[in-house]
């Protein structure tokens, strides 16, 4: 046991720990310095939860919503805000956090830094970042069963995010394409597996042909109408074939970033005219959450050190450059334009810098 020992508990370790408490319903104990919160995500939690916390806080608990929402409320916040919410029910706090229609409240505050490290624990867990909160001075033994978290820790995780292992490789034949090698890797916060789809024969001693592709569940499997994705994805795929060979890195993070989710209720905000970025606002998300140190990862692990990289997001191809593996070209993909996605491909245009033939975009299909 001297090289490892189950006894220590790695700051990865207590985030997931944290995650997994926070998805069961169950409070969390946010530590920042001398400050001590007890936090619980509303998006888990059932009416009676709402109850037993309000009681056991004595009624001193608040409302946290980020400023994404309280924007949205007409609200101008850089932290979010904290509503007091002793007489405040569960259906009230849902409708404050989520609805089209809820008011400005009558009383707030600007929400502590540890509550944003709440809402930012609430979206590792793919739970809207509304989060119900109090301080515990003086009633601490109350949630003495809830796990305990150091904020500190949210920003120490670097290295987990980055360790990635392969554990298969494997053959598979493709539709029009022939084989390529499906290369699963594992790692990174919560051990999820990520996917590399290496078709062709890139030479990796050169500039590597790669896309790096989010999930999209409605997009790339039911060929949704809503969005290009699952286009993206095929004629992606087909794209690294025609350039010699590449890599296309699958990531699991959908709704970019924020889980299936979350992604459905901002689907149904879309439904009654908001565009995706606005309704994500509306949940109190930001324009987008994803992350690249497990695509980052996989690359070094091939052996990848320069690419051209096949996106139109040009986030994408920061993120890239900054780990310092050099992008030395770009290439589009682009999905087909139909009725139903084409304000969905403006909106990305126009709030998110992606890049588009604006010509492309002028059709009114």
């Amino acid at each position: 046991m001297d090289r490892f020992s189950f006894r220590v508990c790695t700051p990865a370790m207590e985030i997931e720990r944290a995650v997994a408490e926070l998805r069961f319903g169950r409070p969390v104990i946010l530590e920042s310095g001398k400050e001590k919160h007890a936090v619980l995500a509303l998006d888990c939690a059932a009416p009676e939860t709402y109850d037993a916390f309000a009681a056991a806080s004595e009624d001193r608990h608040a409302l946290f919503v980020t400023a994404q929402r309280a924007h949205c409320l007409g609200i101008s916040s850089s932290l979010g805000i904290a509503v007091p919410a002793s007489t405040m029910s569960f259906d009230a706090a849902a409708r404050l956090s989520y609805a089209l229609d809820a008011r400005a409240p009558g009383e707030w505050r600007e929400a502590d830094p540890a509550l944003s490290a709440a809402a930012e624990l609430a979206r590792m867990a793919l739970l809207l970042p509304a989060m119900v909160c109090t301080e515990i001075d003086g009633i601490e033994d109350r949630f003495d069963a809830c796990h305990r978290l150091d904020c500190a820790h949210l920003s120490d995780t670097r290295h987990a995010r980055q360790d990635f292992t392969e554990v298969v490789r494997t053959r598979v034949p493709l539709k029009d394409l022939g084989d390529a090698q499906f290369a699963v890797f594992r790692g990174g916060l919560a051990q999820k597996d990520q996917i590399a789809i290496i078709v062709g024969d890139p030479d990796f001693s050169r500039p590597v042909s790669v896309r790096i592709h989010s999930s999209c569940l409605t997009g790339d499997l039911c060929g949704s109408l809503k969005c290009d994705c699952g286009d993206q994805l095929r004629n992606g795929l087909a794209n690294l074939r025609a350039a010699g060979g590449g890599v296309l890195i699958y990531l699991d993070q959908e709704g970019r970033g924020t889980g299936i989710g979350s992604k459905m209720r901002a689907y149904g905000y879309q439904h009654q005219g908001l565009d995706t970025i606005d309704a994500d606002a509306e949940l109190g998300l930001e324009p987008d959450h994803r992350r690249y140190e497990a695509a980052i990862a996989i690359l070094r692990l091939l052996g990848i050190s320069s690419v051209v990289l096949h996106t139109n997001n040009p986030t994408k191809i920061a993120a890239i450059n900054a780990s310092g593996i050099k992008v030395v070209g770009r290439m589009p993909t682009h999905g087909k334009i139909t009725a139903e996605n084409l304000n969905y491909l403006r909106t990305k245009a126009s709030k998110a810098d992606h890049i588009f033939d604006p010509e492309m975009l002028a059709t009114t299909k």
